[in-house]
Parts: C-alpha cells; sequence; structure tokens
C-alpha cells in the first residue's frame, strides 16, 4: 500500500481544485509496474482486480485525496491563461525509498473543473505508447516521468472514431510547469507567485535557497536542468512534439509525451506530430524552444527578484544566454560517449557533425548507425588488443563489421572517409575504457515507431501480448540478443509510421 501525502494541497486553492474521478464500467489491469511500485514503498501487491479498481479511480487507494492541478501555457507560441488538467488527477505525494517526493497521477480518469468541454478521457493508444517510451527513457537514464500502471476502460472513447478507453497512471518528480507559473504570474497575485516559488525551492532545489537572490538562483538551476535534459533527448534522436510552456517540467523531467517519437532516418528537420504543421518543435529546433520556454518561466519570477527595473531583466536574461553554453557541454559530453572518444577530446563536436552530415546525406538509421558503430568499435578494440596494430592494419578482422556501418548508408565513400578520421581520433582514446561508455550511450532497441503501431493495432483487437514483449525489450534497451535484435530492425518502407497523435 502507498503512504500518501499531500504537500501540493498546501499551496493556494487557485492552483488545485479537489475532484473526483468518474467511474468506469469494466476496469481491467494492463500492466503493473512492480518495480516502481517497490520503490515507492508497496510491499505487498494488490491482486489484479483490486489494482484495477485503485488505477482506474473506481475505488481510490487508501490515503488519495484527488485534485486537478491549474496551469496556463504557450501552445504552439500562443497564449493560453487557463488550461490545467483537463483529463488527469493528482492522487498525492509518496516519498519513495530514496528520500524523494514522487507525484502519482491519474491521467484519463474523467471531466474535471479545466476540462474546457473535453470528455477527461484517453484512448488506449496514447496510454500504451506513453508507457512503453516514458519507461524506455528511465531504463537510458533520462530523467522522466514514468509509469505505474495502464487499466482499460471498458467503454469506447470518441476521437476520429470509437477507441477503446484506458486510464494511466503516472509518477513524476512533480507535475509543476513552466505553465504553473504563468498560471499563478497572470493573475497578478504575488502571494500565490511566491508560495509556489518557494514550494518548488524547496522541493526541488533546496540549494539555492540561500542564495543572494533565491528566486534567479532558481532560474539558473531550472535552466541547467532543461539544458542537460535536451541534449539527451537529441543525442537518442528523441523528438517530443509539443514542447509548448505546459509540458516544459520545473523538475527538469520529461512530461506529457503525447505525439513524440524516435528520428529512424536522420533529418535534422524531422517532424512526426500530426498538430505540428509549421515544424515548430522540429527535432533541431528543440534547443531553441527550450530557450525560449525558460524566457516565459524568468518572465513570471521577476516581481519576486531582488533587483528591479532593467537590471533585474539584464540579470535574468544573462542567465537565460547561459542555456547555450550548457547545452553544448552537455552536448559534447554526450558526443564523446557516443562515438566512444574520450570526455576531453576536441574532436568529438566535429566528427559529430560531420556523421550527421553523413547520416543525413546518405539516409542512414539514426540508431542503427550507432550501434553499427559501436560494435565496430569493439572490434577495433579487441584486435588492437589481441593481434595489435600492425595486424588491425590488414582490416581482415574487423571487415564484417565495417561492411555492416556501410550497408547502412546509400552514400558509401563518404561515410568511409568519416571513418577513416574516427578510426585515428578512437586510437587517441583510451578505447577500452571508452567502449563501456560507448554502448551505455547507444542503445540497440528503442521504441520504433511502426512497433508500437503494432502493439496499439493489436491491443485495440484485445491482444496485449505485443504490448508486453515490447516493454520487456525496451526496458533493457542495450540487449544484444538475437530476439532483442529482431525488435531493434528499423521499419521497412510499408511499415513506416510517419505521423503519430494526441490523444486529446
Amino acid at each position: 500500500m502507498l503512504t500518501f501525502e499531500h504537500q501540493f494541497a498546501t499551496l493556494p486553492e487557485p492552483l488545485w481544485a479537489a475532484c473526483q474521478p468518474t467511474p468506469v464500467a469494466q476496469p481491467t489491469l494492463i500492466a503493473f509496474n512492480e518495480p516502481l511500485a517497490v520503490a515507492l514503498g508497496m510491499q505487498t501487491r494488490p491482486d489484479d482486480a483490486t489494482l484495477a479498481q485503485w488505477f482506474s479511480g473506481n475505488r481510490l487507494p487508501p490515503g488519495a485525496e484527488p485534485r486537478a492541478l491549474g496551469y496556463a501555457g504557450h501552445q504552439f507560441g500562443n497564449f493560453v491563461p487557463q488550461l490545467g488538467d483537463g483529463r488527469a488527477l493528482l492522487l498525492g505525494e509518496v516519498v519513495d525509498q530514496q528520500g524523494q517526493r514522487q507525484d502519482v497521477q491519474l491521467k484519463g480518469s474523467g471531466r474535471t473543473p479545466f476540462s474546457r468541454g473535453g470528455d477527461g478521457r484517453s484512448p488506449l493508444g496514447p496510454v500504451l505508447r506513453e508507457y512503453l517510451v516514458s519507461e524506455f527513457m528511465a531504463a537510458v537514464g533520462v530523467p522522466t516521468t514514468r509509469a505505474l500502471a495502464a487499466v482499460t476502460t471498458g467503454e469506447r472513447v470518441i476521437r476520429q472514431m470509437a477507441e477503446p478507453g484506458a486510464i494511466l497512471t503516472r509518477v513524476a518528480r512533480s507535475h509543476i510547469r513552466v505553465g504553473t507559473f504563468q498560471f499563478a504570474a497572470v493573475r497578478r497575485d504575488e502571494a500565490v507567485l511566491k508560495a509556489l516559488a518557494d514550494h518548488v525551492i524547496a522541493r526541488h532545489y533546496p540549494a539555492v535557497a540561500n542564495a543572494d537572490d533565491p528566486y534567479l538562483a532558481l532560474l539558473e538551476a531550472v535552466t541547467a536542468r532543461q539544458a542537460a535534459l535536451v541534449a539527451r533527448w537529441m543525442s537518442l534522436g528523441f523528438i517530443h512534439g509539443v514542447m509548448n510552456t505546459d509540458n516544459c517540467s520545473i523538475a527538469g523531467d520529461t512530461i506529457d509525451y503525447g505525439p513524440c517519437a524516435f528520428m529512424e532516418q536522420f533529418d535534422p528537420q524531422k517532424v512526426y506530430s500530426s498538430i505540428d504543421q509549421g515544424g515548430r518543435y522540429a527535432f533541431n529546433h528543440q534547443p531553441g524552444i527550450a530557450q525560449w520556454n525558460l524566457a516565459r518561466f524568468a518572465e513570471t519570477l521577476l516581481p519576486l527578484m531582488r533587483e528591479e527595473g532593467e537590471a533585474v531583466v539584464e540579470q535574468a536574461t544573462e542567465v537565460l544566454r547561459g542555456f547555450t553554453a550548457r547545452f553544448g557541454a552537455e552536448q559534447c559530453r554526450l558526443h564523446a560517449d557516443k562515438l566512444g572518444l574520450a570526455p576531453e577530446s576536441d574532436r568529438a563536436v566535429a566528427l559529430m557533425e560531420a556523421l550527421e552530415t553523413q547520416m543525413h546525406q546518405g539516409r542512414m538509421d539514426m540508431t542503427a548507425t550507432f550501434d553499427a558503430l559501436t560494435h565496430y568499435a569493439k572490434t577495433l578494440t579487441h584486435y588492437a588488443k589481441t593481434l595489435g596494430a600492425q595486424a588491425l592494419s590488414t582490416g581482415i578482422p574487423a571487415h564484417s563489421q565495417k561492411e555492416a556501418l556501410l550497408a547502412l548508408t546509400t552514400q558509401p565513400d563518404g561515410l568511409a572517409a568519416w571513418l577513416a578520421d574516427w578510426e585515428n581520433a578512437q586510437q587517441a582514446s583510451q578505447q577500452c575504457e571508452r567502449l563501456e561508455a560507448m554502448r551505455r550511450a547507444n542503445p540497440v532497441v528503442i521504441p520504433r515507431n511502426h512497433r508500437i503501431q503494432a502493439v496499439i493495432d493489436a491491443a485495440t483487437e484485445g491482444d496485449f501480448e505485443p504490448f508486453h514483449t515490447l516493454l520487456a525489450a525496451v526496458t533493457q534497451p542495450f540487449d544484444e540478443s538475437e530476439a532483442a535484435r529482431q525488435l531493434a530492425a528499423p521499419a521497412t518502407a510499408s511499415e513506416q509510421v510517419l505521423r503519430t497523435f494526441c490523444g486529446t
């Protein structure tokens, strides 16, 4: 049983509204994340029927006090002063075994005071997508919300057509967003804004409490986390799809996956989301959008900061300028890991930029490219160690791995030239020490769009075995077994899924 606390409920009521979930017809458990439940302090696993009742909202877990959270947001650049949890309810907070406070939230549990005419429900597809992708992100070490449970409702949800309904139970370090601060700021109630900021400092950034200006220091801390987060996204080819300010977590976690996807054939302008018609949230726009979102956060904090007038604006602007350097430093570190180079290598950035050009021009799959490069690096290191540089120079032992890499591109001559440069850089690094970091940076399996769609199609017909098979694979993303590699294969031309959709 989880032990709920309700710290957020001590904040002023404009930031939340008490609300009960709407019962569903026939809840059935799809999945329950037992390791996560244990980490949250659940010592005994309830039976499936009880879990289905709890995580559908039909019967609340003991101690839960559901509340919908209020927030505003810039949606595709347009400000909406009131959004809020239109289909989600915070059950409360749990202090996990590491002493970290975690929110537990139902998503898809019915209408709330913030629903704005919506039905408050979620189709099955987005629930399965978020479960798979968020658990993959956790497995590769990207800060993220987590999936605790998923249930079907026994009811249909109308979107483009009638679809099975489902509810996700989500765990997060918090559900406070940039949009939460905008929601407080637009009401021009400085007491509410200050209470929210102080809550965030105490919960997420206690080290800044003693700074000369805690609110300026808060801006700097949130900026650092967002810069690191987006760099991690980019290193995996992840495209969030809807980087609105209401989807930007103050805790620095990936939140609200919606129409997200992982890029396959490398294209810096890639967009999957069906609602992103103008490409605002394309792959290579994500750092700039994160910085833009942070500027909106900074605007809400200005009334709380110590300085006034132009001085405070300049201070905040200087912090925002620092996003680029923070992002660049984290990206450089990740480039070195992905290429198997020493962290201090001065060639990582140039080599990565050149490889990205090769991947784009050669229509190469990003994940498959780095997986194959990791295998090639492993082969080079093994033979250099056992046979010596002279034997390696013949190219014979590593030939098959190199050919596998060259087979991924339509421009093999350009990639071969790049590989020669990369091999020289590799020889200057401590290769053996870098192989483990290289493997950890380059997953074998990702939740590819066509795999997720196949899971959704099967589940819509009542077959959840493909979901559990894919979940097992993406939560062991560095598994190099034959079974894992079958699920790792890129989509064929007929399998490609080029558009993803929100569940709202």
